[in-house]
């Protein structure tokens, strides 16, 4: 390895794992920081920072999910729980040795630009202070870390008040008047566990949104898209998708839900079995959005009241980076324009794992910018210069806003393209690496440009 660059990889979650896993392939030495005591991220129930709940399970299939290069077990069900995918991270990491890499309850504070193109990272662990001079950084912190506060509401609440964030199992929900306020997967998953444990049950919509039921056709819903996906755009996609979803489980105008106000595929998928059956039964009561609080008493836009006892807020994540100089984040790091959602391209040296919002699983994504990063810092693929890279995110995020609108389009990718095009990425970048060998010129050091 002499001569290779030392690598910085900023969380041991699954996108650190990838990282460090592709880092270890392409021979690229790497040090691992990660606040917590044992890899898995926010995988790992119980963990500090972690929003896993109790009955958390997968949303997308094992199959859509898992690692190209660790398969999870045949036997375990299409949807495993948060106990077996934090299990099965534990076993990636020992069985490709990265858990020596790892710095465990070390949370970084400062990451530092410094001449020569080089980076400090400075972190705080159980002897104290640390830091590492490095020649590129991998940031893999994942963006599920910080809850994001509910828009403000007209009056106030005596109701006990919650974000998702904070919900471990339906034991706090036990014999309560509960109002879930969210369209997400989260929401779904409490809103049914209260339908077991609460009192009554009530789930406020703002906005429509897509609930897939997580099998169609005797398999799972998410194998039936991929497959469409290898040989149909996504317009086309979306059509058969929405009409195989209605003929399933109606629209869910049907169950008193909103209409959705966006076409399917145009947002984030809502997973859920149970959500659709506790509707049907009376044991959800869907509401519009919440207008004003009042004591014990909560009003929705359609002027009806009700009487609740605690309020999970289901309103997402910001996503912050906060070990990094907000000069180099630029409007945020949710709008941050990175070439292939993975390298910054003004500042050599900094790239990014993880930071999109997939129209499916996450984890096939994540080893394959972890691929690309390591090919990169170990010599082997060489990035277009700065201007096409600029010009490339450009049009990429034309083509998200006109997609998904104004809802971090920075950030949105549609999983089935996302895979084939970082797959083409790492074959044009070869490419390019051997022209310029070809040429007589000298492969980039880490974090440069080719």
């Amino acid at each position: 390895m002499a001569g290779r660059p030392t690598v910085a990889v900023i969380g041991a979650g699954p996108a650190g794992l990838a990282t460090l896993k592709a880092l270890a392939d392409a021979r690229v030495p790497a040090v691992c920081f990660d606040s917590g005591d044992r890899v898995g991220g926010l995988w790992v129930y119980g963990a500090p920072g972690s929003p896993a709940y109790r009955t958390l399970h997968l949303n997308t299939s094992k199959a859509r999910t898992q690692f190209a290069d660790h398969p999870m077990p045949a036997d375990w069900p299409d949807y495993p729980d948060h106990g077996r995918v934090a299990g099965w991270l534990a076993d990636y990491a020992d069985r490709f040795a990265l858990t020596g890499m790892v710095r465990l309850r070390h949370t970084v504070d400062r990451v530092v630009p410094e001449r020569g193109d080089r980076w400090t990272v400075h972190a705080d662990g159980p002897t104290g202070p640390t830091a590492v001079t490095v020649d590129a950084v991998v940031v893999a912190n994942g963006h599920n870390r910080v809850p994001r506060a509910p828009d403000p509401v007209a009056g106030t609440s005596t109701a006990k008040q919650m974000h998702s964030h904070a919900y471990r199992s339906p034991e706090q929900l036990a014999g309560r008047r509960v109002l879930v306020v969210g369209g997400g997967n989260s929401a779904m998953d409490i809103a049914v566990d209260a339908s077991y444990a609460a009192e009554r049950t009530l789930l406020s919509l703002r906005r429509g949104v897509w609930v897939v039921p997580k099998h169609l056709l005797g398999r799972p819903s998410d194998t039936l898209n991929g497959a469409l996906a290898r040989r149909l755009p996504w317009r086309l996609r979306q059509r058969i998708s929405q009409g195989m979803i209605t003929a399933a489980v109606g629209s869910p105008t049907r169950y008193g839900l909103p209409a959705p106000a966006h076409g399917f595929l145009q947002d984030h998928p809502t997973l859920s079995d149970g959500l659709l059956s506790r509707l049907s039964h009376g044991e959800i009561h869907p509401r519009p959005g919440v207008v004003a609080l009042d004591g014990d008493r909560v009003t929705f836009t359609d002027g009806r009241t009700d009487e609740v006892d605690l309020i999970i807020w289901c309103t997402g994540y910001r996503v912050e980076i906060p070990f990094l100089d907000p000069a180099l984040l630029g409007d945020g790091a949710d709008a941050l324009p990175l070439y292939r959602h993975v390298f910054h391209p003004d500042v050599p040296g900094l790239t990014f794992v993880g930071l999109v919002q997939s129209t499916g699983a996450a984890f096939p994504l994540l080893e394959a910018q972890a691929r690309l990063v390591a090919a990169h810092l170990a010599g082997r693929y060489v990035l277009p210069d700065p201007a096409r890279q600029h010009a490339d995110i450009r049009a990429e995020r034309r083509a998200a806003t006109q997609r998904w609108g104004q809802r971090r389009p920075a950030m949105r990718v549609d999983f089935d393209l996302y895979l084939r095009q970082l797959g083409r990425e790492l074959t044009a970048g070869f490419r390019r690496a051997a022209r310029d060998e070809g040429r007589g010129v000298a492969a980039a050091p880490a974090g440069r440009d080719g």
